[in-house]
């Protein structure tokens, strides 16, 4: 069993329910969503696309996957993070906007956000006593070869390579789109979100993510609002 803490909008959020619709998955209740319907690709094509995302649900890695360290149980984790979410505030970000990363689309900030990546780095740092350290095979998994210096360290220390100097803020949409196909993705991918992204988003709340077993979709644990907000949770 692996934790994650990603920011994920509040279960009832419109960009929560589009998102759960585009990726057929929520991953709050673990139901399984058709399609929407789009004038640029098929629902086949729209979870063809999807397919590698659909698994982790709809989120922003803060705190990336991990197993927990000897002495901690999950009610210790989720403990830890509830008391955090209450003494951190909400980050307001300009927007979000589709943006191609390293061939896959994604939501990430439309402008510079330095409060979020500071935001990203605390959460880092202050949850990463209860990781427990990673074994040669998932070394091997993040192909530490193809790692920059800076990365390669991040991941021995830290457990993941893209944190601090490395991080970008980016809610996954697809897998790697082929050049072909990208103007017909993109264009989907606006039919369906536009309306949504016209607006200031917000961090509002911090997500316990669960992979229950290898390869298994993560679920939302709990959802924790971030200061004054009120927390809702889920089992």
């Amino acid at each position: 069993m692996r934790y994650a803490v990603y920011f994920t909008p509040g279960q009832n959020d419109p960009l929560t329910r589009l998102a759960a619709g585009w990726l057929g998955r929520d991953p709050f209740t673990g139901a399984q969503l058709p399609p929407p319907a789009v004038a640029t690709l098929s629902p086949a094509e729209i979870a063809f696309h999807t397919a590698s995302a659909r698994r982790y649900g709809f989120h922003a890695t803060l705190k990336a996957p991990f197993q927990l360290a000897d002495g901690f149980g999950e009610g210790d984790l989720d403990q830890e993070l509830a008391r955090f979410a209450a003494g951190s505030e909400p980050v307001l970000l300009s927007k979000l906007l589709p943006k191609r990363i390293d061939g896959f689309l994604a939501l990430v900030p439309a402008s510079p956000a330095p409060d979020l990546d500071r935001f990203a780095g605390e959460i880092v740092t202050h949850f990463d006593r209860f990781r427990a350290p990673l074994s040669e095979a998932d070394i091997r998994r993040r192909s530490p070869e193809s790692l920059s210096p800076e990365e390669f360290r991040n991941l021995m220390q830290w457990g993941y390579p893209y944190v601090f100097e490395s991080f970008r803020f980016h809610m996954t949409l697809t897998g790697r789109v082929p050049d072909a196909d990208l103007v017909r993705v993109r264009a989907a991918i606006d039919e369906v979100f536009s309306a949504a992204l016209d607006q200031p988003a917000v961090i509002d709340g911090l997500a316990l993510f669960v992979e229950p077993e290898p390869g298994a979709p993560f679920v939302v644990k709990s959802w924790h609002g971030l200061g004054s907000r009120l927390k809702r949770k889920t089992a």
